[in-house]
């Protein structure tokens, strides 16, 4: 018996490409953990690793999700679950409110 498992595509802005080469080599490796991730589940997936912290935002973004990748730098994404696809905006460092 052959059992064949629909993974998720993820696909990347123009951006992300060129901004992934200008990161930390560290936060690069847990991007290409973070897309292995999301093949294998979509965001759903992401619970299964404790680090990403993967939440639903707010505001302007409430179409978006974000995990983390390390304590700086998050990836913005939004998913097709109807289609499996995922669609990463971007991977950026995250502003704090200085006090």
């Amino acid at each position: 018996m052959i059992y064949s498992v629909l993974m998720w595509k993820v696909y990347e802005a123009k951006a992300v490409t060129r901004d992934l080469k200008k990161i930390p080599k560290q936060v690069q490796k847990k991007y290409k953990v973070w897309v292995e991730a999301v093949k294998n589940g979509g965001s759903k997936n992401l619970k299964n690793f404790s680090g990403f912290k993967d939440e639903k935002l707010k505001g302007d973004l409430r179409e978006c999700r974000s995990s983390r990748l390390n304590i700086q730098y998050r990836v913005v994404y939004t998913e097709d679950k109807k289609v499996k696809e995922v669609y990463v905006l971007k991977v950026t460092p995250h502003k704090y409110d200085e006090v």
